[in-house]
C-alpha cells in the first residue's frame, strides 16, 4: 500500500502522462484533417513519437507504479492501433478540441465522435480487427458503439469505468456493486492453513501460463478461515481480492454474459481474485446452480470458491482443498499468540493476567471446550479487554470464557432456542443417585483438557470425545430443569432443539438441518437439548419401503454425528424403550427421572417460592399429598402467586388451592379430596 502522499503524488504524474499521451494524438490526427490521405503519415507520426517519447518516460519514471494507461494496455494485451483508437475516445471526454477535430474530418461536420473510418485512415498500424467482436476493445467492453448507418460510420464511446480508470479516478463498475473488496490480510496462518496455502500457490505457478487458471474449491464448515486462506494465497501473488456471494449472481442468460464479462474485466483491470462464497447455495435451485456453473465455467481469472461440500458437474478444472478446523495444539498456540498481544492493551489491567502456568491451564481448558477458529479466537481477546475495564473486573479466564460464548453464538441462535438458566444445584430436587450422575456428569466436561490432552486421551483418535447423556422420565419430573442446572454450573449456553423445525418429510432434508446444528455447536462448546429424542432418534424399522430406508438413514446419520461430536449432548425423552438400542451404546450417561414421592415433593414446595415472595402459614407437608411432579408444581406455585399478589395479600393455601384446581381442569384430571385434604 502507498501513503496518501504517494496516492496524490501518482495521481498528478498520471494525469500529466495522459495530457501528453492526448496532446500527441491530438497532433497527429490534426495533421491527418489539414492533408487527409489514404493512410497515416508515417513519417510525420514517428516524428511525433519521438519528440514526446523522451517526456513520457521521464513522467513514467517518477511514478511508484506505471501509468493507468499503460497498464491497461499491457493487461489487456492492446495493439498500438487500439490504444490509439481508446485514447481518441478518451480525448472527446475531456478535450473539446477532439470533437472539434472529428467535426472537421466529417464532410457533414455533423460527427463529433470518432469513427473507425477515421481510426483506420489517421492512427498509425491500422488492422480491422481492433473493431471485431472477440478483438479486446469490443469483447472486453473498452469501448461501447454508438449509431451508424454501417460499422464503419458508426460512433466510438469510451466505457464510463475505463474513463475513470484512464484518469486515475478509483470507481467501481456500476454492474457490480455487489461485490466487497477485502483488505490485505496481515495475520498468519496456522501451520496446517499454511501447508494448504502454499499447495494452491505452488498450483497457480504452475499454470501460471495458461489463459484460464485452474478454480480452487475451498470445503469446509469455517468461513473464515477459508477466507484467510484465499487472502494468503492471493497476497502472495499481489491480488487483491474480491468477495461475492453466489445469490448475487444473475438468473437471466443476457443479463448473466454481461455479468461475467464485466466481472473479469475488473478482475484484469484491477489485478483482482475473486473469492466466490456458495456456502449456503440451494442444490435444489435448478436454475441458480445453472448460473453459478456458468460462471466458474466461462470465467477466465483466478478464482477460489468456498463451500460446506464438494461441487459437482462443473466442466471445468476444479480443484478441491478441505480445510479442516484448527488443530488443538494450533489453538492454543493462537490463544497464547493473541494473548501476548493482548497484554500490551491492557497496561495497568495487566494484573488480571496469571503467572505463566495458570495461563498456559487456562488457555487448554479454554481450547479443550471451545472449537474456535484463529479469527473468533482473536475477536474472543478483542472482546475480553473491554471486559477487563469493567468495575467489576472478571479474571482473565473469566473474561476470555465468555467472550468464546458470546463468539460461538450467531451461528445457532437461527437454528434453536438459547435458554438461559441461573440454576443451582440448590435447585434441584431429585434422589442422590440421580444428582450423583449429575455431578458425574459435570466433572466430565470439566475435566476434559486434563484427561484429554494432558493424560493423552485423545492421542490416538479424537472421535467419540463427545459427552452425551440421556434423561428418560415422565413429563415435569425435572429433565430440562436438570439441564439448565449442569448449562449453568458449567457456564456454558444450553441450546434445545426443536424437533418439528428439524425433521423433514423431504429425503436429505433432515441430515441437513442437524448438520447445520451441529457444525454451528461444535465451535461453542455448547450443550444441546433435544427434547422428546425419541420421536427422531427412534428404533431403526425393517426396511419396507423407501420412507423405512430414509427414517434408518436418518438415525444412522445422527448416531454416526453424535459420536463425532466434541460438545455436550444431552437428550430427553418420555420413554426409554423407544430408543435405538445401537445409539444407546453410545451414549455415556443415562439416568431416570421419576415421578417424586411425597418427601421429594415436599422437598420440591420449599424450595418453589423465591426468597423475597411473601408467604402466609404454608404447610409443605400438607401440599406434599398433591400427586403432581416438578413441572406442574411450579405452574401451581407461580399462578397463586398471581392471585395472591392481584388480591394485595401473602401466599396463603386458599390460593395454592384455587391455583391447583385450575391445573387440574386444564390437565383434565380429577383432584381427588385426599390430594387437598387438611389444606384449608
Amino acid at each position: 500500500m502507498y501513503a496518501s502522499t504517494d496516492i496524490g503524488a501518482w495521481f498528478e504524474s498520471n494525469t500529466n502522462y495522459f495530457i501528453m499521451v492526448l496532446n500527441q494524438l491530438h497532433e497527429i490526427i490534426e495533421n491527418y484533417v489539414k492533408e487527409p490521405n489514404d493512410s497515416p503519415n508515417m513519417e510525420f507520426i514517428s516524428l511525433k513519437k519521438d519528440q514526446f517519447e523522451l517526456g513520457m518516460k521521464e513522467v513514467a519514471a517518477t511514478m511508484t507504479s506505471p501509468p493507468a494507461l499503460e497498464q491497461l494496455c499491457q493487461r489487456f494485451k492492446l495493439s498500438e492501433f487500439e490504444r490509439f483508437i481508446l485514447v481518441f475516445c478518451a480525448g472527446i471526454e475531456i478535450d473539446v478540441r477532439f470533437s472539434e477535430l472529428c467535426a472537421e474530418a466529417d464532410k457533414d461536420n455533423s460527427q463529433y465522435h470518432p469513427t473507425f473510418a477515421l481510426a483506420l485512415s489517421a492512427l498509425p498500424n491500422p488492422h480491422w480487427s481492433a473493431l471485431a467482436p472477440d478483438g479486446a476493445l469490443r469483447y472486453w467492453k473498452l469501448i461501447d458503439l454508438g449509431s451508424g448507418s454501417t460499422l464503419t460510420s458508426t460512433s466510438l464511446h469510451i466505457n464510463e469505468r475505463i474513463l475513470h480508470y484512464l484518469i486515475g479516478v478509483k470507481t467501481t463498475d456500476s454492474l457490480l456493486t455487489e461485490i466487497t473488496e477485502l483488505p490485505s490480510y496481515t495475520q498468519r496462518l496456522i501451520p496446517s492453513h499454511q501447508c494448504l496455502a502454499d499447495s494452491i500457490k505452488a498450483l497457480w505457478e504452475l499454470n501460471s501460463f495458461q489463459n484460464s487458471p485452474p478454480i480452487i474449491q475451498l470445503c469446509g464448515s469455517e468461513m473464515e478461515d477459508k477466507t484467510d486462506i484465499a487472502q494468503a494465497v492471493c497476497q502472495h501473488f499481489n491480488l487483491q481480492v474480491s468477495l461475492l456471494n453466489c445469490h448475487r449472481i444473475p438468473l437471466k442468460p443476457d443479463e448473466l454474459e454481461t455479468f461475467i464479462r464485466r466481472l473479469e474485466r475488473e478482475c484484469i483491470l484491477e489485478r483482482r481474485a475473486l473469492l466466490l462464497v456458495c456456502e449456503d447455495i440451494d442444490r435444489s435451485d435448478k436454475l441458480q446452480l445453472a448460473s453459478l456453473h456458468q460462471l466458474l465455467e466461462e470465467l477466465e481469472c483466478f478464482a477460489i470458491v468456498t463451500t460446506l461440500s464438494p461441487l459437482q458437474g462443473i466442466k471445468r478444472q476444479i480443484i478441491r482443498f478441505d480445510v479442516p478446523k484448527p488443530l488443538p495444539q494450533e489453538q492454543l498456540i493462537t490463544w497464547q499468540t493473541s494473548v501476548a498481544e493482548l497484554k500490551t492493551q491492557l497496561n495497568e489491567q495487566e494484573k488480571y493476567i496469571p503467572d505463566s502456568n495458570k495461563l498456559l491451564e487456562d488457555l487448554q481448558e479454554l481450547t479443550s471446550q471451545f472449537q474456535l477458529s484463529t479469527s473468533m479466537i482473536r475477536r474472543a481477546c478483542a472482546a475480553a479487554v473491554g471486559q477487563l475495564t469493567m468495575p467489576s473486573t472478571p479474571s482473565l479466564k473469566q473474561a476470555l470464557w465468555q467472550s468464546c460464548r458470546i463468539q460461538a453464538r450467531p451461528g445457532l441462535d437461527e437454528l434453536a432456542e438459547r435458554i438461559e438458566s441461573k440454576l443451582s444445584w440448590e435447585d434441584l430436587v431429585l434422589p442422590p443417585l440421580q444428582k450423583e450422575i449429575l455431578k458425574e456428569i459435570s466433572a466430565h466436561v470439566r475435566q476434559k483438557s486434563k484427561v484429554y490432552e494432558k493424560w493423552g486421551f485423545a492421542s490416538k483418535s479424537r472421535r467419540g470425545l463427545g459427552i452425551t447423556a440421556l434423561f428418560s422420565g415422565p413429563s415435569g419430573t425435572g429433565k430440562t430443569l436438570a439441564a439448565g442446572v449442569l448449562a449453568n454450573e458449567l457456564n456454558l449456553d444450553l441450546y434445545r432443539i426443536e424437533l418439528s423445525a428439524v425433521v423433514s418429510k423431504y429425503i436429505g432434508e433432515t441430515e441437513k438441518n442437524l448438520q447445520q446444528i451441529f457444525n454451528a455447536a461444535e465451535s461453542g462448546g455448547v450443550i444441546l437439548l433435544f427434547d422428546e429424542a425419541d420421536s427422531i432418534f427412534g428404533k431403526r424399522s425393517e426396511v419396507k419401503d423407501s420412507k423405512d430406508r430414509n427414517a434408518n438413514l436418518e438415525v444412522s446419520y445422527l448416531l454416526q454425528r453424535m459420536e463425532s461430536y466434541p460438545g455436550m449432548a444431552i437428550l430427553t425423552t418420555n420413554l426409554q424403550s423407544n430408543l435405538d438400542p445401537a445409539f444407546m451404546r453410545r451414549l455415556r450417561f443415562v439416568t431416570q427421572f421419576s415421578l417424586p414421592d411425597a418427601a421429594h415433593r415436599a422437598e420440591i414446595w420449599r424450595r418453589i417460592f423465591p426468597p423475597d415472595t411473601p408467604t402466609e402459614c404454608l404447610n409443605f407437608e400438607k401440599l406434599a399429598q398433591l400427586n403432581a411432579p416438578g413441572g406442574n408444581i411450579r405452574i401451581i406455585a407461580l399462578n397463586s402467586a398471581f392471585m395472591a399478589a392481584d388480591a394485595e395479600e401473602p401466599v396463603q393455601m386458599k390460593h395454592i388451592l384455587k391455583a391447583t384446581q385450575t391445573e387440574y381442569e386444564k390437565l383434565g384430571k380429577s383432584l381427588t379430596s385426599v390430594e387437598i385434604s387438611g389444606w384449608i
